[in-house]
C-alpha cells in the first residue's frame, strides 16, 4: 500500500502538505495521523499505510510547515535530534490544532471517507491528538505517549479519549502522569492505559525504546477503540 502527498488549504490561507493513504476498498472512516517531532517521515508514512491497510482513509499532515516544509528526518543522529527539538520549540501549538481542524474539515471531503474522523498522535502528536478532543470537531482521539498533556487538564474533552501512557517515560515524568491519570480517572469520555517498564515512543519501529509487546498491545485496543467509535 501506498499513498500521495496532496494540499491542504490553511484556515488563515496557506497551503500545506498531507500525506494521503487510503485502504483497498477505497472507502472508510477518516483517521488524522499526527506526527512526531521528526516531521512526516518514513515512520509516520508507514503507520499512515498500515492504518489505511486497517481500513481508514488516513492522512498525516505537515504541521511543521509554517517553520520549514518538508521536513523529514529522523532519529539516528544527534544533528537529527537537535533540529527535531528546534522545531518543537518553534511550534505554535494553537496554529498546529487549527492546521488540525482544516485538515479535518478536508478529510471529511475526502473521496471515499464516511465522514466519521478519528485522530491518532504520537509525543508531539500525543499532545496535540488530546487537544483536538479539546478544541476540534474530531469523532475521536488516541494519544500515544503525549508530553505537557497536564497543561491541557482545564479544557473540555468533547469526545471519546484513550491514553497510552509509558510508564518510564523520560519526557513525562511519572508524576505528571499521575497528575493526568488522578485528573482524567472518573472521566467517562476517556480511557486510559498504563505501560509498565516502557519507555517513550514504544511503537516507533528502530527507535531504542520500540517494544513489540507493547506496541502490539496498544494496537489492539487503538483498533477497537477507533471501531467503536467511527465506524
Amino acid at each position: 500500500m501506498s499513498g500521495q502527498d496532496i494540499t491542504i488549504k490553511a484556515h488563515d490561507g496557506g497551503e500545506f502538505m498531507g500525506y494521503l493513504s487510503k485502504p483497498a476498498s477505497g472507502t472508510g472512516p477518516g483517521l488524522v495521523v499526527i506526527q512526531e517531532i521528526f516531521g512526516v517521515n518514513k515512520v509516520m508514512r508507514d503507520i499512515t499505510d498500515e492504518f489505511a491497510a486497517r481500513g481508514y482513509v488516513a492522512l498525516c499532515p505537515d504541521l511543521f510547515w509554517r517553520q520549514e516544509p518538508g521536513i523529514q528526518i529522523t532519529d539516528q543522529s544527534e544533528e537529527e535530534w537537535a533540529r527535531a527539538f528546534e522545531l518543537f520549540q518553534g511550534f505554535d501549538l494553537d496554529l498546529g490544532v487549527k492546521d488540525l481542524e482544516s485538515t479535518i474539515e478536508h478529510l471529511r471531503g475526502v473521496e471515499g471517507c464516511n465522514g466519521k474522523i478519528g485522530a491518532v498522535g504520537y509525543c508531539l502528536g500525543g499532545r496535540l491528538a488530546y487537544l483536538t478532543t479539546t478544541r476540534t470537531t474530531v469523532d475521536a482521539a488516541v494519544s500515544y505517549y503525549g508530553v505537557y498533556l497536564q497543561e491541557h487538564l482545564n479544557e473540555t474533552i468533547q469526545s471519546p479519549l484513550m491514553l497510552h501512557i509509558a510508564r518510564e517515560d523520560e519526557f513525562v515524568q511519572k508524576e505528571a502522569q499521575d497528575q493526568i491519570i488522578n485528573a482524567l480517572k472518573d472521566n467517562s469520555r476517556v480511557t486510559t492505559h498504563v505501560y509498565e517498564g516502557e519507555g517513550h515512543a514504544f511503537v516507533r519501529v528502530g527507535g531504542k525504546h520500540f517494544s513489540k509487546q507493547a506496541a502490539t498491545a496498544s494496537q489492539k485496543r487503538t483498533l477497537e477503540f477507533f471501531a467503536k467509535n467511527l465506524e
